[in-house]
């Protein structure tokens, strides 16, 4: 959709280590793994496909698996998913490391000892410790499960929300199965995407440069 150099790169890597905390996703690993996806999606070779999962819990558990097998690299894609995949080792070690996660999550509950109201607040530190793999099951299982389509592709992507309050653009799976190169997500004149007007303020400012063919197509 984008490219942006080097040290704008370094400096998103770090806004992902900061916003993401103890559920860091390398941006390496994930990215190979969102190629892998496309390519492969709802067959054998998806990393995570609800089809060939036994639940829920259980295709979250085999992405797991594949995330590290690429993140260890004990997994070698072929050439083409690794063109131009960041990798800033620094922040990949400190992001995954044992240390790191377990800090974040420190304090957050101290965070929440602190400006905690109601006792009910505490149920929501589970969200805050897995944001990273509770955003994978939500678009990766009920966004292929839920919704409506667009577009007629060949696997059970869908549009999970007609006005995407929740996933910031990301729940019109459907349109970005079909539109893969498109920064914006929106389709349908009242499918507005919150990260695209984002992406065009980047863009203005030179921070990342958006490639060609995106064009401002409605239905």
């Amino acid at each position: 959709m984008f490219t942006m150099n080097k040290s704008w790169e370094k400096v998103f890597y770090t806004f992902t280590y900061i916003f993401q905390g103890s559920s860091f996703l390398s941006p390496k690993a994930y990215g190979i793994m969102h190629r892998l996806h496309h390519a492969y999606a709802d067959t054998e070779k998806d990393p995570h496909s609800p089809k060939y999962s036994n639940g829920l819990f259980d295709m979250m558990w085999k992405t797991k698996n594949i995330y590290n097998d690429i993140l260890e690299d004990r997994y070698i894609p072929e050439a083409k998913f690794l063109k131009n995949i960041p990798n800033w080792v620094f922040m990949e070690k400190l992001g995954d490391s044992w240390i790191s996660r377990l800090a974040w999550g420190t304090f957050y509950v101290l965070f929440y000892m602190q400006f905690a109201t109601h006792w009910w607040m505490y149920l929501l530190l589970p969200i805050h410790f897995l944001m990273g793999p509770v955003h994978g099951a939500i678009i990766n299982w009920f966004a292929h499960k839920y919704g409506y389509i667009n577009f007629v592709v060949n696997d059970t992507a869908k549009n999970l929300l007609p006005f995407d309050f929740l996933m910031f653009g990301e729940s019109y799976h459907n349109n970005h199965h079909k539109l893969g190169g498109r920064a914006n997500f929106g389709v349908k004149w009242w499918e507005f995407d919150p990260a695209y007007p984002i992406i065009l303020v980047f863009n203005a400012f030179h921070i990342i440069k958006l490639k060609k063919n995106n064009d401002l197509l409605y239905m």
